[in-house]
């Protein structure tokens, strides 16, 4: 596999996803593309001359005038979308993200019909579907960015609440990238330690709550969602990729069969390496689990209805 990887959108998380790969040296070419005049060009210019500093400054970093020019690619990441606004509706949302999506997917595979697409746009379940239907690739080649940036804020959150373990804490969280995700603190452990060891009951639901509101949370300080942590869970997602890591990770894929579903999107543990997808991990779940991932994927399924009520596949 080469190290080249484009970022369509290059908003405030795409920017951080491509300024964070530089920073760790991990591609040889990073080119950005975003429908905004100017905003590319200018990033990537920062972006490369901030590589001055950095152990590996090999990183080049270019932008693209037109998606066409996103080629070659060996991984692209999809940040296009737009956010809800006023008095749209969570159908008009959808609709108006699944355009975007299919128009960026089409020049993908016109200009890099051999890459690995990682999407991050919202909704990202029912995205990371319409281009699993729209391209028609191999499965393991289409990736949603999901459980390892709400792992991460999971993460956070055990830290927080116990004052010890940073970067010990490992963590899991399934189902969709929204308020039906399962944060699961029981599959988790600090260090050795598993943390229902250290931690209580009333606290473990404490975590799960905080984790599912952890975007939220950023918005209310800032006044629009976070953009370092999504940016950094891009770069550990295409840096397991390009170095064939074989690591686990929580990611949006299609499901055949696997947990009991087929043709839908939605986050469960994977093996992430060169091929992409190397494998779904299937882990037991218990019965209330099982009931809160079926509200998940049914959720996510509602979301396809209205691609499929709007004939967007057609």
């Amino acid at each position: 596999m080469g190290r080249k990887v484009g970022i369509i959108g290059a908003g405030a998380v795409g920017a951080t996803a491509a300024y964070s790969l530089s920073m760790m040296g991990t591609c040889k070419e990073i080119v950005l593309f975003d429908i905004a005049e100017g905003v590319a060009e200018g990033k990537a210019i920062d972006i490369a001359q901030s590589n001055h500093y950095t152990p590996c400054a090999g990183t080049i970093i270019t932008a693209a005038k037109t998606p066409a020019d996103v080629k070659d690619c060996d991984i692209v990441v999809i940040t296009a979308g737009v956010p809800r606004k006023g008095d749209m509706t969570r159908e008009d949302l959808l609709m108006i993200n699944a355009k975007i999506i299919k128009s960026v997917t089409q020049d993908i595979m016109k200009s890099s019909p051999n890459a690995i697409i990682i999407c991050v746009s919202n909704p990202l379940d029912v995205m990371t579907y319409a281009i699993h239907k729209i391209t028609g690739w191999e499965s393991n080649r289409i990736i949603g960015m999901a459980g390892a940036l709400d792992g991460s804020r999971m993460a956070y959150q055990i830290y927080k609440k116990l004052g010890y373990g940073a970067g010990q804490t490992g963590s899991l969280v399934i189902g969709d990238h929204g308020q039906n995700m399962i944060p699961l603190p029981q599959q988790v452990k600090i260090g050795a330690v598993p943390a229902t060891a250290v931690l209580s009951k009333e606290d473990m639901e404490d975590i799960i709550e905080r984790t599912k509101n952890g975007g939220a949370e950023i918005v209310k300080y800032l006044g629009t969602s976070g953009y370092y942590a999504p940016g950094r869970a891009i770069a550990f997602m295409v840096e397991a990729i390009l170095n064939d890591s074989q690591v686990m990770v929580s990611s949006s894929v299609l499901l055949n069969g696997k947990y009991g579903y087929s043709d839908v999107c939605v986050g469960v543990p994977v093996i992430l390496g060169q091929s992409g997808i190397e494998k779904i991990v299937e882990i037991s779940l218990d019965k209330e689990i099982s009931a809160k991932f079926k509200i998940s994927v049914n959720s996510i399924k509602e979301g396809i209805d209205i691609l499929n009520k709007n004939h967007f596949f057609d």
